[in-house]
C-alpha cells in the first residue's frame, strides 16, 4: 500500500505541473510516449520503421494490429523486433517487399493497471518515379500570342517540386508575362522574339525518392511580326467562370489565376473575410496565386480574381466549402478519485462533416463490454458512479469523420490519501508593486483537501477583493501594495488531517520608464538617438537592454553602428535595413518593463526593375516596368528618359512623366532615333538611381516635322541682309543629315530666290538699303521637305539716320526740366528707329562767367518717347542742349543746340568762419562767400549767443548783413565768455546752409604754444602751415631754414616781423588756407629744433620772426631769394606779413 501511495503522491504532483520524475519502482498505468505519425510513406531502399513506445509500471506488453487483425511483427520475416519496445523495422526493402507491408496498423501498450492505445499508422510502399519517353514536338507561335509549356510529372504521394531550367542549368526567368504554376506547367501571357529556345526543360524533384528527375527539351519558336494584335485578358487557369473546392480547417489554402493577353494582363483578387488578421493572406506568383495561411471555418465564401490590361478584364471565381478533420473542444483528462465519487470524463469534439465519436475501455469498445449499471454515455462524456479501487482504468475516446481520426487516452484512479503539502514552509516571495503575487500552497490528499489563506491575525485575507484564491491553493494577491509586505499561513485538510505552511510576502517599489524611446521617422544617412529615462527601487539592480525587432542590439552590434549608453541608444548613418521596431527593456531581478518605438527610414526610391517594350504602330511602344521600392514615401512620378549611343551617347533627354501609381504607358517616339529608355522613381525626398537601360529601339526614317524657329533678317551692312534661324536639334531631324531651303524675296514682289545650306545663316547680297524682305527657311531630308514654312518680314542693312528732331524745353523748379521733341520723318532714319540720345551740358553760371570744362550727359530714350526729363541740374546756370535720333547703323546728326537756364535756389554755405580776438569785450569775424551762392546773394544772417550760460530766447542776437560786408567786429561782449556763431548767406529764393563756429574773449597766458605743422612744396617755394592753441595773442614765431645738400658760401639769417594788414585785404589769403587746412601735409614738427638748441644757426640759410596773435587766420610770406637780398631786412619778405600769420611761403 505504501508503493501504491507514493506512486500516487508523485502522480498528483504531475497533474498539478510540477514535473516530478516518477521513482522508476513505483507502480504507473500505460501512457503512449512516442508512436509514428498518421501516414507514412516510403519509397525502394527506404527503411520502414513503425514506432510505438510506452512507459508504465508493471512494466509494458505490446500488440499489434493491422487492419484490425492480429498482427505479429517477430514472426514476418525481415522484421526485427526490439527488448522492451512497441517499435518494429522491416529491412531489405525493395517495391515488392514494402507492398507487402502497406495497410493501416494500431499499437496496444498494457500492465495491470490498463491498456492505452496508438492512433492508426497508415503504411503507404511507393515504387521510383519513371518519367515516360514521349517526342515533344516544337511548339510554334507568333509573337504577342500565349503559349503554355506542359510539364506533366509522373504521380506521387508526396508532390514534386517543379523547376523550369534551360541546358546550361539557369532557371527561365519568371514575371508578370512568364510563369509557372501550381501544376508545373509553363504559361506565357504573350511570347516576344527573345523568347525563342530551344532547351526549356521540366524538372521534377521527388523528395522522398531523393531523385530529380527532367522532361525532354521543348522547343520553342517565336515567329516575328510587324502587327502584333492587341487582346482582352483571358484566362488560362482555372477554366471556365466558376470553380469548386474544398478546403481544410487549419491548412493552406492556395489558389491561382494564370492569364493570357496584349499587353500583359495584371492579377487582383477580393475574398470575403474582410476582417482576416494581416499577413494570413498573401500573394505570391507575381500576384497570380493567394495563399492563405491558416484555413478557418469562417474562411469559406466566393474568392473573385480579375485579369486586367487596357483593353478589358477576365474574372473567375471561386466557391471556397471549409471542412475540418476532427479537432478538441475539450479533450477529456486523467482524474484521480476517492472512493464513492463520480467520475466524468468529458470528450467534446468539432469537425466538418460532424465526427462519429466512440468510447473504449482499455482499448475494447464499449459494445463489446459487459453491461455496467454505473457506466454510461451522456452528451459525449463518460460517466461513472459510485467509483471503488477496483474500477481504475484507462479509457480512449476517438473521434472520426472521412477528413482524420483524433484519439485521447485518459485514466480513472480511485484511492484514498491524506493531505500534504508539498510547497516549503517559510518561503520568502519579492514581488513589486502592482503587480500580483501568487503564494503557492500545493496541497493534495484523497479526497480533494480544502485550503484556506490566512493573515498574522489568523483572520481570512478573502475580506479584500484583491486576495484571489485558486483551485489548486495557490492565493493571489492582486495590485500589490507596500503594506502588502508580511507574513500569510495556508491551511490545507480533508477527513484524515490537517497541515499548514507559512509564506513571506515583500513589496519594492515597480521599475517604470519615466520617458521612453518615441517613434521617429528619419532620413537615409541621419543619425537617431532613442533614449529611456527609468525609476527603480534602489535595492534591487537593474539591467538596461535594447533591441532592434527582438534582437539584443548587443549580439549583433558591429562596428560603431550603435552607440550605447545606460539610457540612450544612437544608431548612426541609418540606412533602410536600420528600420524596425526598437524597444528599450529595463530589467531587475522582481520586474521587467519595455518601451517601443518604430523607425522608419525614409529617403528616395530604389531603382526601378526590368523594363519591357511593347511595339505598336505609328512610332508608338508600349513600355513597362517593375514599381520601385518606396523606402516609406510613396512614388510620386516615374520620369522617362531615352538616350541615342549613336547621336549622343551619355547624355539623356526626358520623354514622359507618368504618376507613380502606374507602372506601364504608352509614349510617341520620333522617327530615326536609336532610342534606349530608362525610368526614375521620385519620391517627396528625391529620385531613384535610373533603372537598368531597355533593350535599343530604332525608328524608321520620316519627312522632318518641324522647321527651325526664331528666324530673322538683319543687315550688318548696308548693302546685305544675313538670315538666321534656330537650327533643328538632331532628334528632330528624322533622317541621317538635314539641310534647309532658305528663300526670300522683296515684300510685294512675286518671285522667290532660294538656296539650300547646311548652315544655320545665309547672307543675301547686293540689296537695297533697308529694305523688307519675305523669308522662308524649311528643313528638308532625304526622305522629303517639312511642313510648310512660316513667312517672316525680315530687313536689309540699315544706314547713318539723317533725321534731325525739334527740340523745345520747359523748367520745372530750379534742378529740373523737360525736354520735348517732335516726330521725326522715317524714311530719314535709313533704319529701326531704335531711339533718342539727349545731350546736356553746364555752360556758366549766371552770377559768374567760368572758363572751366565739364563734362557732357545723355541719356537715351526709347523711340516711343517724346520727351526726357533733365534733373539734378545747378540753379541759377546756363546748360546746352541737343537730341540726336539713332538707329542699330549709330547716332544721326544733332539738333539744333538749345540754350536755357535755371532759376535761383538756396545759396550754399559760407566756405569759411574765422574768429579773432580783439579784447576782453570784442571779437572780429571774417568769412568767404558760398562757393556756389546759386543766385544774386542778398546778404547775411548772423546769429550768436555766449555758451554755458543760462539765457532767454530772446538774448539770442540776430543781425542781418549786406552781400558786400566779409568782416565784421563785434563788441561789447562779455568778457571772459564763450560764444556760439551761425552764418548763413541768402537769395531771394531764402537763406541756404548755415555755417557755426565758436570763439572767446578768454586771453591765454603763459609759454605760447603750436602744432600740427605741415608744408606744401613747389618748384621754387614752400608754404609752411602751423596751428596756434587759441587765446594766444601777441606771439611772434621764428622760423629757420637752410637749403639741403648744397653748401652756402655765407650763412644768412633774416629777421622779418610781421605787420598789421590792411581790413580790406581780409580774406584774400582764405584759398591757400583752405589749401593748408584741407591737405594732408609731412609734419615739421620732427624737423625743425627749437632755438638754443646744440645746432649752430650758422647751418640755416636764413630765418623769419612772425608775430603771432590768437586766432591763427592769415597767412604770412616770405622770400628769401639772395644773399645780398635777404641783408636788406623787413623789405626782403617781398610781402607784408600778417599779424597772426599760420603759414609762410618761402621761395
Amino acid at each position: 500500500m505504501a508503493v501504491v501511495l507514493s506512486y500516487l503522491w508523485t502522480l498528483l504532483l504531475w497533474r498539478l505541473g510540477l514535473c516530478i520524475q516518477i521513482p522508476e519502482h513505483l507502480m504507473q498505468p500505460p501512457n503512449i510516449t512516442e508512436q509514428s505519425l498518421e501516414r507514412l510513406v516510403v519509397f525502394p531502399t527506404d527503411e520502414i520503421s513503425l514506432k510505438c513506445e510506452a512507459s508504465g509500471k508493471p512494466e509494458v506488453q505490446f500488440r499489434w494490429t493491422k487492419e484490425n487483425i492480429h498482427f505479429f511483427p517477430e514472426k514476418e520475416p525481415g522484421v526485427v523486433t526490439h527488448m522492451n519496445s512497441g517499435s518494429f523495422t522491416i529491412t531489405g526493402n525493395n517495391s515488392n517487399f514494402a507492398q507487402r507491408y502497406q495497410g493501416t496498423y494500431r499499437c496496444f501498450a498494457s500492465n495491470r493497471l490498463g491498456t492505452a492505445m496508438s492512433h492508426e499508422i497508415q503504411l503507404v510502399a511507393e515504387g521510383a518515379p519513371k518519367w515516360p519517353k514521349e517526342k515533344v514536338q516544337p511548339f510554334e507561335v507568333e509573337e504577342g500570342q500565349s503559349v503554355v509549356l506542359p510539364c506533366n510529372p509522373p504521380a506521387s504521394a508526396v508532390q514534386p517540386r517543379i523547376y523550369w531550367m534551360n541546358s546550361k542549368i539557369f532557371h527561365i526567368a519568371q514575371d508578370e508575362r512568364v510563369t509557372m504554376g501550381q501544376n508545373g506547367n509553363l504559361y506565357f501571357a504573350n511570347v516576344l522574339t527573345n523568347d525563342s529556345h530551344s532547351d526549356y526543360i521540366c524538372h521534377a524533384h521527388f523528395l522522398g525518392a531523393r531523385t530529380i528527375m527532367q522532361k525532354e527539351p521543348i522547343d520553342l519558336r517565336v515567329k516575328p511580326t510587324n502587327n502584333m494584335i492587341y487582346r482582352r485578358p483571358h484566362l488560362l487557369l482555372p477554366e471556365g467562370l466558376t470553380s469548386r473546392l474544398v478546403a481544410l480547417r487549419g491548412q493552406p489554402l492556395v489558389l491561382e489565376c494564370i492569364a493570357e493577353g496584349f499587353p500583359t494582363p495584371t492579377i487582383k483578387w477580393s475574398y470575403p473575410s474582410n476582417q482576416m488578421q494581416a499577413g494570413r493572406v498573401t500573394y505570391q506568383n507575381f500576384n497570380k496565386t493567394l495563399r492563405l495561411v491558416k484555413v478557418e471555418e469562417e474562411d469559406d465564401g466566393e474568392y473573385r480574381c480579375w485579369a486586367e490590361n487596357t483593353l478589358g478584364s477576365a474574372q473567375h471565381v471561386y466557391y471556397v466549402t471549409v471542412e475540418a478533420a476532427p479537432y478538441w473542444l475539450q479533450e477529456p483528462k486523467s482524474l484521480v478519485l476517492a472512493p464513492g465519487e463520480t467520475a466524468r470524463l468529458n470528450c467534446q469534439v468539432q469537425g466538418r462533416p460532424r465526427p462519429m465519436v466512440t468510447w473504449r475501455i482499455n482499448g475494447v469498445s464499449l459494445e463489446n463490454l459487459t453491461r455496467d449499471d454505473k457506466l454510461r454515455v451522456q452528451g459525449g462524456a463518460l460517466i461513472l458512479s459510485n467509483v471503488q479501487p477496483n474500477d481504475t482504468m484507462v479509457t480512449q475516446c476517438e473521434a472520426r469523420n472521412k477528413h482524420g481520426l483524433l484519439l485521447a487516452n485518459a485514466y480513472i484512479f480511485v484511492v484514498q490519501l491524506p493531505t500534504k503539502i508539498l510547497t516549503p514552509d517559510n518561503k520568502t516571495y519579492r514581488e513589486v508593486q502592482g503587480s500580483t503575487a501568487h503564494l503557492l500552497c500545493n496541497a493534495f490528499g484523497v479526497p480533494m483537501p480544502s485550503i484556506q489563506w490566512l493573515n498574522w491575525d489568523q483572520a481570512t485575507v478573502l475580506q479584500d477583493e484583491r486576495f484571489v484564491p485558486y483551485a489548486n491553493g495557490t492565493l493571489a494577491i492582486q495590485d500589490l501594495q507596500t503594506n502588502d509586505t508580511g507574513s500569510y499561513f495556508c491551511e490545507a485538510d480533508n477527513d484524515q488531517n490537517r497541515v499548514s505552511i507559512q509564506a513571506h510576502l515583500q513589496v519594492k517599489e515597480a521599475t517604470r520608464i519615466k520617458k521612453g524611446p518615441q517613434n521617429q521617422i528619419v532620413k537615409k544617412g541621419s543619425n537617431v538617438e532613442f533614449s529611456c529615462h527609468v525609476s527603480f527601487d534602489p535595492s534591487l539592480e537593474i539591467q538596461i537592454d535594447w533591441y532592434w525587432n527582438d534582437q539584443n542590439i548587443k549580439d549583433i552590434s558591429e562596428g560603431d553602428k550603435y552607440v550605447l549608453k545606460e539610457e540612450e541608444l544612437t544608431i548612426k548613418n541609418l540606412d533602410y535595413t536600420d528600420q524596425g521596431n526598437y524597444s528599450c527593456v529595463v530589467k531587475t531581478a522582481l520586474d521587467s518593463v519595455e518601451k517601443k518605438a518604430m523607425l522608419l527610414v525614409v529617403g528616395s526610391p530604389g531603382p526601378v526593375g526590368q523594363l519591357e517594350l511593347y511595339k505598336q504602330k505609328d512610332f508608338h511602344i508600349q513600355l513597362s516596368w517593375s514599381p520601385a521600392e518606396e523606402h516609406n514615401s510613396p512614388i510620386e512620378k516615374y520620369n522617362i528618359e531615352f538616350e541615342d549611343r549613336t547621336m549622343e551617347p551619355g547624355t539623356w533627354y526626358p520623354l514622359a512623366t507618368v504618376p507613380g501609381n502606374e507602372t506601364s504607358t504608352r509614349l510617341k517616339l520620333s522617327p530615326f532615333i536609336h532610342y534606349n529608355f530608362r525610368v526614375i522613381a521620385n519620391n517627396k525626398y528625391g529620385a531613384s538611381e535610373p533603372s537598368p537601360d531597355s533593350e535599343p529601339f530604332v525608328t524608321s526614317k520620316s519627312v522632318p516635322e518641324k522647321n527651325p524657329t526664331d528666324v530673322k533678317g538683319e543687315g550688318n551692312e548696308t548693302n546685305n541682309m544675313v538670315i538666321t534661324w534656330k537650327p533643328l536639334k538632331w532628334m528632330d531631324w528624322n533622317a541621317p543629315e538635314l539641310k534647309y531651303r532658305v528663300q526670300w524675296r522683296q515684300k510685294n514682289e512675286s518671285e522667290w530666290q532660294e538656296a539650300m545650306v547646311k548652315a544655320s545663316k545665309f547672307v543675301v547680297s547686293n540689296t537695297p538699303t533697308f529694305v523688307p524682305y519675305e523669308i522662308k527657311v524649311q528643313a528638308v531630308n532625304e526622305v522629303g521637305k517639312g511642313p510648310d514654312p512660316q513667312i517672316v518680314i525680315g530687313y536689309s542693312g540699315e544706314d547713318v539716320p539723317q533725321a534731325t528732331p525739334i527740340v523745345a524745353v520747359e523748367r520745372l523748379n530750379a534742378t529740373t526740366v523737360r525736354i520735348k521733341w517732335g516726330p521725326v520723318d522715317l524714311n530719314e532714319v535709313r533704319g529701326h528707329l531704335r531711339g533718342y540720345r539727349v545731350t546736356y551740358w553746364w555752360v556758366n553760371s549766371r552770377w559768374s562767367r567760368s572758363k572751366r570744362h565739364t563734362p557732357k550727359i545723355f541719356i537715351d530714350r526709347p523711340s516711343s518717347a517724346t520727351e526726357a526729363v533733365l534733373p539734378d541740374l545747378r540753379p541759377y546756370s546756363i546748360y546746352g542742349v541737343q537730341v540726336q535720333v539713332f538707329n542699330g547703323r549709330g547716332l544721326g546728326p544733332p539738333s539744333e543746340t538749345i540754350q536755357f537756364h535755371t532759376e535761383e535756389g538756396v545759396p550754399d554755405r559760407p566756405q569759411s568762419l574765422h574768429l579773432r580776438r580783439l579784447s576782453d569785450t570784442a571779437l572780429q569775424l571774417s568769412w568767404k562767400p558760398p562757393l556756389n551762392p546759386n543766385g544774386e546773394l542778398k546778404g547775411y544772417q548772423l546769429l550768436y549767443k555766449p555758451i554755458n550760460q543760462e539765457i532767454e530766447e530772446e538774448e539770442i542776437v540776430t543781425q542781418f548783413l549786406p552781400p558786400t560786408i566779409l568782416m565784421l567786429n563785434l563788441s561789447g561782449l562779455s568778457p571772459q565768455a564763450l560764444y556760439h556763431f551761425q552764418l548763413r548767406a541768402t537769395t531771394k529764393v531764402g537763406p541756404g546752409e548755415m555755417i557755426t563756429q565758436e570763439g572767446s574773449t578768454i586771453l591765454k597766458s603763459g609759454i605760447p604754444t603750436f602744432g600740427n605743422i605741415s608744408t606744401v612744396t613747389s618748384e621754387n617755394a614752400s608754404t609752411i602751415y602751423w596751428f596756434p592753441e587759441e587765446g594766444q595773442h601777441d606771439v611772434t614765431f621764428q622760423i629757420w631754414f637752410k637749403p639741403l645738400g648744397v653748401k652756402d658760401k655765407e650763412d644768412t639769417q633774416v629777421d622779418s616781423e610781421a605787420r598789421p594788414m590792411k581790413d580790406e585785404t581780409f580774406g584774400e589769403y582764405s584759398d591757400n588756407e583752405e589749401k593748408g587746412f584741407g591737405s594732408s601735409q609731412p609734419s615739421l614738427n620732427g624737423d625743425i629744433k627749437p632755438l638754443g638748441s646744440d645746432d649752430s644757426l650758422a647751418d640755416y640759410g636764413g630765418s623769419v620772426d612772425v608775430q603771432f596773435n590768437e586766432d591763427g587766420s592769415f597767412i604770412g610770406q616770405y622770400s628769401g631769394k639772395k644773399e645780398k637780398e635777404a641783408t636788406g631786412g623787413n623789405d626782403s619778405s617781398g610781402a607784408t606779413s600778417p599779424i597772426n600769420p599760420t603759414a609762410v611761403t618761402l621761395e
